[in-house]
Parts: C-alpha cells; structure tokens; sequence
C-alpha cells in the first residue's frame, strides 16, 4: 500500500501521539500503549479538552472533491464484535444496532440534507454553490455494508494500521468507489493512544494500492469515554435501545461523517474541500461541535428510533437567534 499523504496540524491540536492516555473511564478503558507515529488528520475534541481553532465565519470552496453520492462502508475491526463483549448493560450488539440504525436512515433526513448545499467544480473561495456544480445528494440508503474484519488487533493501533484496515474494508466491499467513506470501529478496551483525552474521533484519507484515494475514519467505542465523548449529552437518561449510553456513537460519528463527506481530501493541502478560515479545525463539524457557535444538539428521527445528533454548521441557513449551526435545512 502506498504511504498516505501528508499534512501538518497544529501542535495545539494534536501532533505527535507520545502520550498514552491517561485512563479514568473504568474497566473498558482504552488500553492502547504510547506510540511516536506522527498523526495526520482531521479530529474532534473532547467535550472537556477545550475549544477547537473554530471561527464564526462562512465555510468555502479550496477545490477539492466532495461526495456527490455519499456511501458508508463499516469495518467492525477485531474478533471481539464476533465473540461478543458487553459494557454499562448493553452488548457489543446492541452498540452495532444502534449504530447501522444511524447510518442507515441518515440518508434522505432532513438533518443531512444540510450538506447538500456543499458541492465541488465551482471556483475557489465559493460560498454559496446555488445550482453550480456537483452537490452532496441525500439519497436514502446511504450505508453501504458492514463487514467483521477478523485480522488481529495489534498491541498498539496506530493510524497506519486504522488506514490499512479501510483499505481491507474497501477491498471486502467490492474495490474502490469515488464517493464511499469507510469508517473503522474497534471494540471497547482497544482504542489508538490520545483518545478521549486529546481527540473522540477523526477522518483522513490515505491511498489504496492503485493509488486511489480513500477517505476514511476512525470511531472507537465511544462509551469507553464517558461524558467526554458523549455519552448522555443529550438523553440524560438511558433507555432499551442505548439512547443516552450511546449517544456519543451517532454525535461523534455523525460529526465525522459530515466532515469526511464535505472534504474527501483532508490530508492534502492543495486539494481540500469545504473549510473555514480556520484550516482544517474549521470544519462543518468542528464550527458546531459541544453546542459552539449557538448550536443545539437534539434528538432526530431516523427510521423508527431517534438519534442524538449536534449541529452542522449551514453557509445558508441561519437560526432565529443568528446562529448557522443548525440541525435541519427549511
């Protein structure tokens, strides 16, 4: 596999993983040792870890490919999601159901549809796509398939191996697909070094070995993080189907998702999508993240459950308080 491209995030950020993490979220704490790779991507920030370089200002164009089509592919890395595991009540199943529920039916609601405003194949420094261009689509059916990669979980998960295993992924779902973004999960107790201390999720792009490009993420077990990450961030209390345990899974993942939708290409510079004047910790994700920028996290329907979700930030849509962190389109 050709070595994936390089980009350089600010220190303040995260930039070189050396610390291990600090554990204090009780038995299924990440057990992931120090590494030195150097991290690059796009992550979000836990909840108490501070605020990211987000500004209050309108989103553009760099140049870069978006997904006209968007398509998700899950990889559910490591036997444990095959033997089973279970963590504060709910199985390791549970947490899959609640999670292909999510990406699923995100397709076609009215939450994702924010991100059809956002297109490519306009000039640079575009704002406002109108009719112009390719726009993100919200088809319904988005998630493509789920597959249980079975390769050993090595001791220390480094972005390298999280980039090897989308690309197992892409491989197992029938090759390479321009718009598909592929999201690798691990089991609880296994997560790479940093998370929910310096970061709950992130998405990169790396290249297969016929050099496509591959836009992909990384979401561990977000309950492993307690309220860092989301857990009850919205739904105080927990019901049968994981609403408030797992509501980190579809906040976090769905944070991901539209960012990884609106810049396929985050590691290079040249060729990146949707941002703000903040680089690449301005994303549509980023600008609303923990309520930033007068968003509201909320609850949406999908299917026939609900879902908590955060604000996406809208170049075209504003709340009646002014804010462009909203949760659905008019």
């Amino acid at each position: 596999m050709k070595k994936f491209r390089i980009a350089v995030i600010p220190l303040s950020m995260l930039a070189i993983l050396s610390v291990a993490v600090a554990v204090g979220f009780g038995a299924h704490a990440p057990s992931a040792a120090a590494s030195t790779e150097v991290f690059h991507g796009k992550i979000m920030r836990p909840l108490h870890a501070g605020g990211q370089s987000v500004t209050n200002s309108l989103m553009y164009y760099h140049g870069g490919p978006v997904s006209t089509a968007p398509v998700v592919y899950i990889s559910w890395w490591g036997t444990n999601w095959n033997t089973g595991f279970s963590s504060g009540g709910y199985s390791s199943t549970q947490a899959q159901t609640y999670v292909t529920g999510f990406y699923g039916n995100v397709g076609g609601s009215s939450w994702h549809n924010i991100d059809s405003q956002y297109c490519q194949g306009v000039a640079v420094n575009t704002t406002n796509c109108g009719s112009s261009g390719q726009h993100i689509t919200n088809g319904a059916g988005e998630l493509g398939g789920t597959w249980v990669d079975t390769t050993s979980l090595p001791k220390r998960i480094s972005q390298s191996s999280i980039a090897s295993a989308a690309v197992r992924l892409e491989a197992q779902t029938g090759g390479y697909k321009a718009n598909a973004i592929y999201l690798v999960f691990t089991p609880s107790g296994h997560s790479m070094s940093g998370f929910g201390t310096q970061w709950c999720a992130w998405h990169s792009n790396t290249t297969d070995g016929s050099g496509n490009n591959v836009a992909y993420g990384y979401i561990p077990y977000m309950p492993d993080a307690g309220s860092s990450c989301g857990m009850n961030f919205v739904n105080a209390s927990n019901n049968s189907y994981g609403n408030g345990y797992f509501d980190g899974f579809s906040i976090v993942g769905g944070h991901e998702f539209v960012e990884a939708e609106t810049d396929m290409n985050p590691n290079t510079s040249a060729t990146v999508a949707w941002q703000g004047p903040g680089g690449g910790s301005d994303e549509n994700g980023d600008k609303c993240a923990w309520n930033g920028n007068g968003g509201v996290s909320t609850n949406v329907t999908f299917g026939s459950n609900f879902y908590a979700v955060q604000p996406i930030w809208s170049n075209g849509t504003t709340t009646a308080s002014g804010s462009h962190c909203v949760t659905s389109t008019p």
